[in-house]
Parts: C-alpha cells; sequence; structure tokens
C-alpha cells in the first residue's frame, strides 16, 4: 500500500530530506522511502530527530529513550536500527539485551532514565513527584526531564509511522 519511494517517485517535497538520509547514511532506508508518502511527516520527523540528538542527555541515554519507545510500540525496524545505533556507542550487551526485552537495565543510571521513560508514558506527563525525584537524583536535570518528553514525542511519531507503513 505505501511504495517504496525513490527520489523519482517520491513527492518533490520529500527528495530534500531523502537527499539528505542518503548523504548521511550512504543509502535510503525502506523507512524513509516509505514515510516520504507524506514529505510532511518525513521532514518533520527528520527535524525532531536531528534535534533530539542535541540534547543534553548522553548518547546511550538518549538511545535508552528510543528503545524504550521502540519496545513498548512494537516497532521492530527501529529496534534493529537503535540496537545497531548502542552497539556504535559501545554500549554493554547485556544493556542492549535487556533494553530489546523490555527488562530492567543493569545500569543504576540507564535505568532510571528508562523508568522515568515508561513513567511519562503511563501518566501522560502526569509523573508524580517521587518520580521525578528518582529520575533527578540519579544526577539527570529538569531539562534532562523534558528531553525525554521530545524523544518521547519524536519516537513515538517515528514507531507508529513505521508500523503503519509496514517497514
Amino acid at each position: 500500500m505505501f511504495p517504496d519511494h525513490t527520489l523519482e517517485t517520491a513527492p518533490p517535497a520529500a527528495r530534500r530530506s531523502m537527499e539528505a538520509t542518503i548523504r548521511h547514511l550512504g543509502h535510503l532506508p525502506a523507512a524513509v522511502a516509505r514515510l516520504a508518502t507524506s514529505p510532511e511527516l518525513l521532514d518533520g520527523f527528520l527535524k525532531l530527530s536531528a534535534s533530539f540528538e542535541r540534547t543534553t542527555l548522553e548518547p546511550i541515554a538518549r538511545e535508552t529513550v528510543v528503545m524504550t519507545v521502540a519496545t513498548r510500540n512494537g516497532c521492530h525496524v527501529c529496534v534493529e536500527m537503535h540496537t545497531g545505533k548502542l552497539k556504535g556507542l559501545h554500549a554493554d550487551d547485556d544493556v542492549i539485551a535487556a533494553l530489546r526485552s523490555e527488562e530492567p537495565v543493569p545500569d543504576a543510571r540507564l535505568e532510571a532514565i528508562r523508568q522515568f521513560t515508561l513513567a511519562v508514558l503511563e501518566t501522560t506527563g502526569d509523573v508524580d513527584d517521587e518520580t521525578l525525584q528518582a529520575f533527578l537524583g540519579h544526577g539527570y536535570t529538569t531539562r534532562n526531564a523534558l528531553e525525554v518528553v521530545m524523544g518521547i514525542g519524536t519516537y513515538t511519531m517515528s514507531t507508529l509511522a513505521n508500523r503503519l507503513v509496514r517497514v
């Protein structure tokens, strides 16, 4: 139903984002090819994703947020892609395995961000003070708490869209 667009078949408004992805990754992932059906969604996701990468959260913490959303939402392509990213960041194998299986992470700081991400999702952002304090108690900041919300929003859009287009 959703075509694997090429630069030639994609809506003109999607081509710039597709070309940027090819330059950045060296290829056009199937997810980008299919999401190009909506240039606005594709462009929005890529911009939000790039902004999330610039947050003050350390890279493995960002990937913990992404993997928590991806596994919760059942986006298998996201789980695979971000497993690769975690390996590139030299994350411990037991951390990756725990994130993939939605189990507690053996690193207390990463487990704190995983738990906070789940709490934000479960309460639609209405986390109680105790939950927020537990997160902050692991060295995170209130800015980081808002960055987690950004990551959840960005990767909720991505995971739902990827599932819809059957990547």
